[in-house]
């Protein structure tokens, strides 16, 4: 039997955003299926910031041209090979690493492609999972061991990575400070990420006042501060990490370098760490345990309220130029998530 697919292809040379012959959707048929492989129908896949740099080639990894794009998502398993033991029809499925190719209606890979997900959770936390969930939960159980009652500090707070960091550290009692950039619709942002768990919500340009001095008459300065920005606003986070801290650099959204004043190194001995989900996946791939109990704790956060998906704007794979478009907007708070 025959299968035809609609999947979002990606050429060389023209950034997504320009919309040219480069970035097409097309109908193909489907692989035939392999001794190995898994017949997946996607059911909904989000666009992140690292699936655009990727396509615009300036991304740490690159597929081979023409690919598939998208990195994350969740699919329903329809058929499998005779050697695929772990995976059965019906089965909820997410990629176990970056480069499958999620912006698809239909795909054959390979079993050891793919993850099972517990299907009794909603399909859009399904399909954001396997990156700022586990990104976030990584972080916060990597690097500084944190107890009940302990802070972090955060810029960024209002991203993928930061919604889900508010929600884990909540779920665990510990104390977030998050750092957005001023906006017109602030208040709103505010009201929502608290909403969400987050203890404090301040701007950039509040990192800098003396009313920082108040928050920490109620909590403890962070042990652990989480860099998605660079730039000044990561100056003067890092001023408010306790010495011996440690701050994780995860992205570079400002597109400016991480400056750390002398000072800080010598006197308060704080630590400069960096984190990549995908390397993390690369240097555990042996560890199927680690992977399993990561996936395991965030799905039970999720049956339990504790972990939702972050805010999503839900739009059809033929309407993919206006999420694309979408994505990449400034102060765009909403991800969007395309229903495949």
């Amino acid at each position: 039997m025959s299968v035809s697919a609609r999947q979002l292809e990606g050429g060389k040379g023209e950034p997504l955003c320009q919309h040219g012959p480069n970035d097409t959707l097309k109908d193909l048929e489907v692989a035939e299926l392999g001794d190995s492989d898994v017949h997946v129908k996607m059911l909904a896949a989000p666009i992140n910031p690292a699936d655009i740099n990727m396509i615009q080639g300036t991304y740490a990894i690159l597929s081979p041209l023409p690919a598939v794009g998208g990195n994350e998502g969740v699919g329903e398993v329809l058929e499998v090979g005779r050697r695929v033991a772990a995976l059965k029809p019906g089965d909820w499925v997410v990629p176990v690493g970056a480069g499958l190719g999620t912006w698809r209606t239909h795909g054959v890979f390979p079993e050891e492609m793919l993850l099972k997900v517990p299907s009794d959770i909603p399909v859009l936390c399904a399909a954001t999972l396997s990156v700022n969930p586990c990104t976030a939960y990584r972080m916060l159980a990597d690097f500084e061991t944190l107890a009940p009652g302990d802070s972090i500090i955060q810029n960024a707070a209002n991203s993928g990575v930061g919604q889900a960091v508010i929600q884990i550290a909540k779920a665990s009692g510990i104390k977030t400070i998050n750092v957005v950039r001023d906006r017109p619709d602030l208040p709103k942002l505010v009201e929502r990420l608290m909403a969400l768990g987050a203890d404090h919500v301040v701007t950039e340009e509040t990192l800098r006042k003396p009313e920082m001095k108040d928050i920490f008459k109620n909590i403890p300065k962070p042990r652990l501060a989480l860099n998605c920005v660079g730039g000044k606003s990561t100056t003067e986070m890092l001023r408010h990490l306790q010495p011996k801290g440690t701050m994780v650099t995860y992205g570079g959204m400002a597109k400016q370098p991480v400056m750390v004043p002398v000072s800080a190194f010598i006197f308060r001995d704080v630590r400069l760490r960096g984190f990549w989900m995908t390397q993390w996946r690369k240097d555990h791939a042996q560890d199927q345990e680690s992977l399993a109990s990561m996936m395991d704790a965030l799905c039970q956060l999720i049956r339990r309220g504790q972990l939702a998906a972050p805010a999503c704007t839900e739009v059809p794979l033929q309407d993919y130029k206006e999420a694309l478009e979408a994505s990449m907007k400034p102060f765009m708070s909403s991800k969007q998530i395309l229903l495949l």
